[in-house]
């Protein structure tokens, strides 16, 4: 679990040191994101993708909470805010948590 909390630290300073410079630069994400799916080539598929990842992540993380609506208000959150709230996330279920099997499955 240790090495679960580290990768978490190192996951969510590395993105937050990349990702500040460039929101202060382009506040809005959206634009560029679904027109690089809407025209194609290797960065649309890329964008695609993770697209999903992040609906796997936040169906991920409602799934665990039962569906609850707090539950679902978290996934909303992981789908939103994809590695930066992840690694938060896991850093704190991986303290509540005795073993992997729980921290990925629930209780």
């Amino acid at each position: 679990m240790a090495l679960i909390r580290i990768l978490a630290v190192l996951i969510f300073a590395a993105l937050t040191l990349y990702s500040v410079p460039i929101l202060l630069a382009e506040p809005n994400l959206f634009p560029a994101f679904f027109e690089a799916i809407a025209g194609g080539g290797w960065q649309g598929q890329f964008n695609l993708d993770f697209a999903f990842m992040l609906t796997l992540s936040g169906l991920w993380v409602a799934w665990r909470h039962g569906f609850t609506p707090a539950g679902l208000a978290l996934g909303l959150v992981a789908f939103l805010g994809g590695a930066l709230f992840l690694s938060i996330y896991l850093f704190i279920q991986s303290g509540r948590c005795p073993d992997v099997k729980t921290l990925l499955a629930g209780r």
